[in-house]
């Protein structure tokens, strides 16, 4: 059994679409398609899934009036997609880590820029205009 490497999107969101449900081929080249915006061929598709299936980790059915193929997942190929999303769930964390800020009032974490604001000369970072405005009046009631 050779093993099996995600080695771009195509094949990653492949494992995920039919983690999803059971699809057939040519329903996984137009969702990956649109979730890429470009055009994606067979050529790139049903190597891969000839691949997962030789590794048993996906089942094929025929159904439809014109036996269509119907790619599922094995219990071997959802244990397969688990492990792969542990390991690409750690990059997505650093990536999204590195977009969060604190409030300087509530501490909480936003995604993003959030509120802004310069108090005293100090460029400070707030998850909205009223934890902005609750910090200053904190500060002007201290004094």
């Amino acid at each position: 059994m050779a093993k099996i490497k995600i080695t771009n999107l195509v094949k990653f969101y492949t494992v995920l679409l039919l983690h999803e449900k059971p699809r057939h081929g040519y329903e996984l080249i137009h969702c990956i398609g649109e979730k890429l915006e470009e055009t994606i061929s067979p050529g790139q598709m049903y190597p891969f899934l000839k691949k997962l299936q030789k590794n048993k980790l996906i089942t094929v059915k025929k159904s439809g009036k014109r036996d269509k193929k119907v790619y599922a997942l094995t219990k071997e190929g959802k244990s397969f997609t688990r492990k792969m999303l542990e390991k690409s769930g750690n990059l997505i964390a650093l990536a999204v880590g590195l977009k969060l800020t604190t409030c300087a009032h509530c501490g909480c974490k936003t995604y993003g820029p959030g509120h802004k604001e310069k108090i005293k000369g100090k460029k400070m970072n707030f998850c909205c205009k009223h934890c902005a405005a609750s910090f200053k009046h904190c500060k002007d009631t201290s004094k």
